[in-house]
């Protein structure tokens, strides 16, 4: 009867233990999912503000003509990397894509404040005024919103990695490691582009 007993409580160790380590990686991938939508929420917001801020000083910058379409061309292939990278957040290699263009526009950006502070008029624009709140108040949550999906992305690879889940995270299908996201300047991403009110510059 005791031998008996304890056939029973290995064998539902057997088939609790499977469960539970399938729920906790189900439960961990969601959570590094809907972080990542969150990011996508915010990365969109910026994408949408980025053709306001050329629009609106495009009639200024007439002779930066290239650094205008470098910011365009640089959000239009950020939008794309996103939408790619949202619909596959599984996949590793489309989020290594989606952040290198990130940082690319974020270049693009940083070009184009310098061409902007070479025109003094436009510091009392209004209109750029309020875009620069805007994109500072996304800039900060695209920030949150990025190291609360990639403490939920080491919870999950964690849960992957650790014994005894490792011995069947492959089976279950969870084959790799979710990847971070990761900037080669951690700064870009949490400031917005600068604009100085109070430069003195010559007109043009």
């Amino acid at each position: 009867m005791k031998n008996f007993i304890v056939f029973l409580a290995f064998a539902g160790l057997f088939v609790v233990l499977p469960v539970f380590i399938y729920n906790r990686l189900i439960r961990a991938r969601n959570e590094y999912r809907n972080a990542f939508a969150q990011i996508q929420v915010q990365l969109k917001r910026r994408h949408d503000l980025i053709p306001n801020l050329v629009t609106t000083v495009e009639a200024y910058l007439k002779h930066e003509k290239h650094t205008l379409e470098a910011v365009t061309q640089a959000r239009n292939h950020a939008a794309s990397l996103l939408q790619t990278a949202a619909a596959q957040p599984d996949n590793a290699s489309g989020i290594l894509s989606f952040t290198a263009g990130e940082q690319q526009l974020t270049s693009a950006l940083r070009n184009l404040n310098i061409a902007i502070e070479a025109y003094p008029e436009l510091h009392a624009e209004q209109a750029i005024r309020d875009l620069h709140e805007e994109l500072a108040g996304v800039e900060n949550r695209v920030a949150f919103a990025r190291q609360a999906y990639n403490d939920a992305v080491m919870e999950y690879n964690n849960a992957r990695e650790t014994f005894p889940a490792s011995l069947f995270a492959d089976f279950f299908g969870h084959k790799h490691n979710a990847a971070l996201l990761e900037f080669d300047d951690h700064t870009a991403i949490q400031q917005a582009p600068r604009i100085s009110l109070n430069h003195s510059g010559p007109s043009h």
